[in-house]
């Protein structure tokens, strides 16, 4: 079975709780998100959360949805993503960003299908954005696929802070020492660099706030073709987007 392991934490330093405010139809980004990824077969989510008080709601939205929680260090994400793995017997994980209230189901789909049916050993995959790994861009539309034992390899391999705060930075900084594959990311990409449903401060969470309420009526799951879509017939967001990607980079 493949795990979804969701980071999650309300002390963000830009826009604290950010995934536990009201977002679309009296939902958390939260709660949005554990819906998305509890459509997915035979997969089962895990809320990755520290054990700092601050982050007690987070806890209380897990079991409101009857996934599990999993308490551990506010700093040393990759250590908690180890401990919250090996106390629920995972091997396999997706890792999640809880701030992407825009993650492609499609895309989070095809990825487990590539693992899935992947001939040969495997130590991580995600989405290749014109030549960037897809957790360093500003789309907010993708995951990425680890192996409990890759994580025990990182912290194996290295104590600086920078790659046990950002959990898989090690393993694409350093792929000849890992085994690692790559999804090409959607043609369309190519063309819109100015997208940014990522959500750090108060206007990316107004701007996807007001774009979702709008594609995701009538339609909760779009796909990155349809929000692309939407976004070219309302270009206003571009100049806002833009500005948040300069003043955010990752």
């Amino acid at each position: 079975m493949i795990y979804f392991l969701v980071q999650a934490r309300s002390g963000s330093t830009r826009m604290p709780k950010k995934i536990l405010l009201p977002f679309y139809g009296g939902k958390s980004i939260l709660d949005l998100l554990i819906e998305k990824l509890k459509q997915v077969a035979d997969t089962k989510v895990i809320i990755a959360t520290s054990a700092n008080s601050n982050c007690d709601a987070i806890e209380e939205v897990a079991n409101n949805h009857g996934v599990e929680c999993f308490r551990g260090s506010e700093d040393d994400v990759l250590q908690r993503f180890i401990d919250a793995a090996e106390a629920n017997k995972a091997e396999k994980l997706i890792r999640v960003c809880s701030d992407n209230p825009f993650l492609e189901l499609n895309s989070i789909i095809n990825l487990i299908k590539t693992v899935s049916e992947y001939k040969g050993d495997l130590d991580y995959m995600s989405f290749n954005i014109n030549g960037t790994p897809s957790i360093k861009t500003h789309y907010g539309f993708w995951t990425e696929y680890v192996t409990l034992e890759t994580l025990k390899r990182v912290k194996s391999l290295t104590d600086e802070k920078l790659y046990h705060e950002h959990v898989t930075n090690y393993i694409y900084t350093n792929p000849n020492k890992f085994r690692i594959d790559w999804i090409d990311g959607p043609a369309i990409i190519k063309t819109h660099p100015d997208i940014r449903l990522t959500i750090d401060t108060q206007e990316d969470f107004i701007n996807a706030q007001h774009i979702y309420e709008e594609l995701c009526e009538n339609n909760p799951y779009p796909t990155i073709d349809q929000i692309i879509s939407y976004l070219d017939c309302h270009k206003e967001y571009y100049q806002s987007m833009k500005k948040q990607i300069s003043n955010n980079n990752k």
